[in-house]
């Protein structure tokens, strides 16, 4: 007679348990460490053309060491600050923007100093270094955007009842997002 409850117990709570969100807390979670992984891949990408600039620049404006030192410091930054999913928390999400941020600044000191040298804008492998930048560029926004999408549908569904309760048992914890530095973007100065 126990097991005969024992069964029916177990009958009645297959129905209840399987749909507790777990399931669905993974996929989402494991929705976001994908999403950051193409983050990561395309500002991998930005480091690995930054090289190739810096090159190109350097045979026309071999006298602007310190600006194309700071690109090269700043790249070798961002690549140093590795953000993984199991170490996703507001903090280290802030340090890894921070030091691309770093990059993107000293990247844009970079193209003025670019300004001042006209055969340089004419050069075309410069002009292809820059144009797959701006890609790279424009894809690295759409990748945060996408991120930041699967980010929220994740925080949402963990704190919606009931899953609010399945995901504090798991230890199922908000993801922070990537937010821009609003003082970061502001347009260089260009002096001749």
């Amino acid at each position: 007679m126990k097991n005969i409850r024992l069964i029916i117990a177990a009958i009645i709570m297959i129905p209840i348990l399987s749909s507790c969100g777990y399931n669905k807390m993974v996929d989402y979670s494991e929705a976001v460490d994908a999403q950051w992984a193409q983050v990561e891949n395309v500002y991998q990408r930005r480091a690995d053309l930054i090289p190739n600039l810096v090159a190109t620049v350097r045979g026309y404006a071999s006298h602007e060491r310190e600006t194309l030192e700071a690109v090269i410091d700043a790249r070798s930054r961002a690549t140093g600050v590795h953000l993984s999913p199991e170490m996703m928390n507001d903090a280290s999400m802030r340090q890894f923007q921070e030091a691309q941020e770093n990059l993107s600044s000293a990247l844009s000191r970079l193209m003025v100093v670019v300004e001042r040298y006209p055969d340089l804008k004419a050069n075309e492998n410069f002009r292809d270094l820059q144009a797959q930048l701006e890609g790279t560029e424009n894809r690295i926004a759409v990748e945060r955007n996408r991120f930041n999408e699967a980010t929220r549908q994740y925080n949402a569904y963990i704190r919606r009842f009931p899953q609010r309760m399945v995901a504090s048992i798991f230890s199922f914890e908000r993801k922070p997002y990537f937010e821009a530095d609003r003082g970061a973007h502001q347009a260089p100065q260009v002096e001749f």
